[in-house]
């Protein structure tokens, strides 16, 4: 495994609680999904309003109702420490979301999150989503691997050639994705730091214990 050169975050569940409510009534009002009370997973949510997208083969949204999500997110605490210790890493960051480019902007603007990445991939400019933009965000490192917290994103990003690290909010049902590859699992982004560490020293383990180990 080569050292981490990038890693890419799907806002969704990762970077922030977003509200489920207008991602439901998206599917309610495009594809004729029953109207009820969603899952108060956002993330189990969007992904599902992804796929009806995906099998629609229609990437166009109602945007008013995307920026509202963006908009009503909020912020886990760990993300500003553990985004700027991986920055002072010099680990490029980039958001790859299927949200549209006005919804991706928003949510940045809104939390002043711009600055800390170096790259932003939406569904608008990756030409595609799910895949699309990790796809997009991936090229050019040599090891990306991407955060998510669902099996559809963890399937995204298997697709895309990138290692999916599972972001462990619900410990039931990170047991259960556990089973489906990731690469690693986080219950915080404060933890990510040094879980990049430890990969980086797997992969460049220290002289002296080579020496030990040939004895």
């Amino acid at each position: 495994m080569h050292p981490i050169e990038a890693i890419l975050f799907e806002p969704v569940g990762c970077l922030a609680e977003f509200p489920s409510e207008p991602f439901h009534e998206i599917a309610v009002r495009l594809f004729d999904v029953p109207k009820k009370k969603p899952s108060r997973s956002a993330s189990r949510v969007y992904w599902h309003l992804l796929n009806l997208m995906d099998g629609a083969g229609a990437f166009a949204c109602q945007a008013a109702l995307e920026t509202e999500a963006a908009q009503a997110a909020s912020l886990y605490e760990d993300v500003l420490p553990a985004l700027a210790e991986l920055k002072h890493m010099r680990i490029r960051l980039c958001v790859a979301s299927s949200l549209s480019q006005t919804a991706v902007t928003r949510f940045l603007e809104r939390h002043n999150l711009g600055a800390l990445f170096d790259a932003v991939w939406s569904r608008d400019n990756a030409g595609g989503i799910k895949s699309s933009p990790i796809r997009q965000a991936a090229a050019g490192a040599s090891e990306a691997i991407f955060l998510t917290d669902t099996l559809e994103g963890l399937k995204a990003a298997q697709i895309a050639g990138v290692k999916p690290i599972l972001m462990m909010n619900n410990p039931d049902e990170a047991r259960h994705l556990a089973v489906h590859g990731p690469a690693g699992g986080i219950v915080s982004l404060l933890e990510l730091p040094d879980f990049i560490r430890l990969l980086q020293s797997r992969d460049h383990p220290h002289p002296s214990r080579d020496r030990e180990g040939a004895v």
